[in-house]
């Protein structure tokens, strides 16, 4: 046997559970990791619920995992995971880049972070080197994600005021909805707007959905 096969037949295949609530996402995701002579799509999962029961049944050496899903979130399903086995290799895959959701998904243990607009080179190196023990976070994410940390946080009732700003809301609407006076509505606003550094309810919404705390 020559060596070159002899190391062929020694390679270890990457086992990979692909989770996304997107039929032709998962599926199209599944096709290219099938290709792959080092890579074996164990399973795959819709939503964070399904991924978590078949991360148990299968125990995949990489997670590929979707952030925004119904029944149980990326962020939620990587805590589940890592609750179990702290040693878990999640990378996450998605659309979104918010400093928030990426704080998140680093913070509750993913070891890797990629747009879905990755290449696909670039994406199959992510789970080979995540699977080697590599933490991948792309240079450009990173700098967001540095960014974000500069703001200080908003309170839970910012947050709450901010949201309803996002839906259109008046100060007086706001203020009954949170059983609160419309004073302390813009108390909270002009708190909001500092840590944000903007100066109108419009500027506002833009930040927060940047950074991921609103969603339009």
């Amino acid at each position: 046997m020559r060596k070159a096969d002899a190391l062929e037949g020694e390679r270890r295949t990457i086992r990979v559970l692909v989770v996304d609530d997107h039929v032709t996402v998962r599926e199209g995701l599944a096709a290219i990791l099938a290709r792959q002579p080092d890579m074996e799509v164990v399973a795959e999962a819709a939503n964070g619920r399904e991924a978590v029961a078949l991360w148990r049944l299968h125990r995949p050496d990489v997670v590929l995992l979707d952030l925004r899903m119904p029944v149980l979130d990326g962020i939620g399903t990587i805590d589940r995971i890592r609750s179990e086995e702290a040693s878990a290799r999640i990378l996450v895959l998605t659309t979104f880049d918010t400093d928030v959701e990426i704080s998140g998904a680093i913070k509750a243990g993913a070891k890797g972070y990629l747009l879905k607009d990755a290449p696909r080179e670039t994406l199959l190196d992510a789970i080979r080197r995540v699977d080697s023990g590599e933490t991948i976070i792309p240079a450009a994410l990173v700098t967001k994600l540095a960014s974000g940390v500069s703001f200080d946080a908003l309170t839970t009732r910012e947050q709450d005021v901010l949201t309803l700003v996002a839906r259109g809301r008046s100060n007086k609407e706001i203020a009954s909805a949170l059983m609160i006076t419309e004073t302390t509505v813009k108390s909270h606003l002009r708190s909001v707007f500092a840590k944000l550094r903007v100066f109108s309810r419009t500027e506002a919404i833009a930040a927060a959905s940047r950074r991921g705390l609103v969603h339009l």
